[in-house]
């Protein structure tokens, strides 16, 4: 492992890489392990999308799909999903198993998500994140909920159970600062009923290049164009240090010192959407401008390839929180309400997850026709 590679720099400056993908040809290949050995990858997660190009788009899955239909041929395309998805995050799980024990169990874990269809239902979000964790049967697994209002809901549930538990598309600070509470909340409830609290870990995913994704498209119609054009591509980047920066009051906090000292983690934040989408933009700016202590950056392939290769690690998270609470005010003066586009972002994202899970379904259901003729 090369401290010349910035991906090892990164690790070694408190920040951990995470892939954003999965395929069970990088599983079996020894690819994964490989990247662990010397790329210091710490984690893997999963959505929807991801599956849905794995084993829609590959045929990679289509032996242990027929052999799963054969014994099970009353099983719905959701269960036959679950299957195949399990046996990736088992396999993952294990090859990340001495990332686990060696991080004191921080790092080494692996995301399934719980099907977008129950975003705005919490007990059945809870009731299917149980059943997923119980599969598994890992230590090292974490169960994604969305941040929905619901999901806080959930998402305290979980963790007063004991599952680990990544919170993903998280947009707005205000919704991640209720997630931050809600595991603040449950650890202590746990320490109250004199449960463990030590062997817990979670996430909060906010996403960061789709904010400038949107808010470019708003400033484009702006006709303070001086000020529009010093906006752009700021505002991910922006609202993720303001968030940092609660993080850090709420987990350096007197009421979060009471468990830490009976061995709680700290909730570290994880970046997500991290590949640029502007072309004009410098295609590892989501890593190089987020890289910080107690953090995680999930990172997908191309940009993971793109640091390797190119990026800068250096510590810049904490820096220029000032100038960030300046930019997200210059927006709201130019017009611009943040909160609404977080919303709808949200929505879109949920959507987005949704569809590739349909998708994903007919896949599966062409797949099984297929094989069977």
């Amino acid at each position: 492992m090369s401290a010349a590679n910035p991906l090892v720099k990164a690790n070694e400056l408190g920040q951990s890489i995470w892939i954003d993908f999965i395929q069970r040809s990088m599983l079996e290949s020894g690819e994964l392990a490989a990247m662990i050995e010397s790329d210091a990858i710490a984690g893997l997660t999963s959505n929807p999308s991801i599956f849905e190009a794995a084993i829609a788009k590959t045929n990679e899955y289509d032996a242990s799909l027929a052999e799963y239909v054969r014994n099970q041929p009353q099983a719905s395309n959701l269960d036959v999903f679950n299957h195949l998805a399990v046996e990736d995050i088992q396999a993952a799980a294990d090859i990340f198993a001495n990332v686990y024990r060696d991080s004191g169990g921080e790092d080494g874990m692996v995301s399934l998500e719980v099907a977008p269809e129950l975003a705005h239902d919490a007990d059945a979000t809870v009731e299917r994140a149980l059943e997923l964790n119980t599969a598994v049967d890992r230590p090292n697994v974490m169960i994604k909920v969305p941040g929905t209002e619901a999901g806080v809901v959930a998402f305290e549930r979980l963790t007063e159970a004991g599952v680990n538990v990544n919170v993903t598309l998280l947009f707005s600070v205000n919704r991640y600062l209720s997630i931050a509470k809600a595991y603040i909340n449950a650890l202590e409830r746990r320490l109250a009923d004199a449960k463990p609290i030590n062997e817990i870990a979670s996430v909060a995913s906010f996403f960061v290049s789709r904010v400038d994704t949107a808010v470019d498209a708003e400033l484009a119609g702006i006709s303070d164009a001086d000020q529009a054009h010093d906006l752009r591509g700021s505002i991910g980047i922006a609202n993720a240090r303001v968030a940092y920066g609660h993080f850090a009051n709420l987990f350096g906090s007197a009421q979060w010192q009471k468990l830490a000292s009976a061995g709680a983690r700290p909730q570290r934040l994880l970046w997500a959407s991290t590949g640029t989408k502007n072309p004009d933009y410098r295609d590892t700016l989501y890593i190089e401008e987020l890289l910080g202590p107690q953090t995680v950056n999930t990172v997908p392939p191309k940009t993971l390839d793109a640091f390797r290769d190119h990026g800068i690690a250096e510590s810049r998270l904490s820096q220029n929180l000032l100038v960030a609470h300046k930019q997200l005010s210059t927006l709201l003066e130019l017009g611009i309400n943040l909160n609404q586009i977080t919303d709808r972002l949200e929505n879109e994202g949920l959507q987005a997850f949704a569809d590739a899970f349909d998708r994903l379904m007919n896949s599966i259901d062409e797949k099984r026709k297929h094989l069977a003729a």
